[in-house]
């Protein structure tokens, strides 16, 4: 099976960025886990140290693994269930966010391999 990540950039609405990280980390994040194929989940926000100045389309960052041979099925998955009842949306997760599926192509490498 291959390994596919799926990342995913978004911002809350103005004004609901409580609500929307208790949807996103507790609800969103729990549903998606259960998508087949979908082995793990993270979230992140936009650091404070940052290599180039703004502006900064997205404050936050989810990090989705996915083992399959077939990955358009797992998305095909991810599709049909964003905005049912088996995947709710909050109306505190912003527009304009957007994900892309990325797949290896070399090897996880660490400082100490190198040195």
């Amino acid at each position: 099976m291959q390994t596919y990540y799926y990342v995913v950039y978004s911002n809350p609405v103005e004004g609901r960025e409580e609500e929307y990280n208790a949807w996103y980390s507790n609800v969103h994040i729990v549903d998606a886990l259960k998508i087949p194929g979908i082995v793990a989940a993270r979230r992140f926000r936009l650091a404070g140290a940052q290599r180039f100045g703004p502006p900064y389309p997205w404050k936050y960052m989810a990090l989705y693994e996915f083992e399959t041979d077939t990955p358009e099925e797992t998305l095909r998955i991810l599709k049909e269930r964003s905005g049912s009842p088996e995947m709710v949306v909050s109306d505190a997760f912003g527009p304009g966010h957007i994900g892309f599926v990325f797949e290896p192509i070399t090897p996880r490498l660490r400082s100490e391999q190198v040195r």
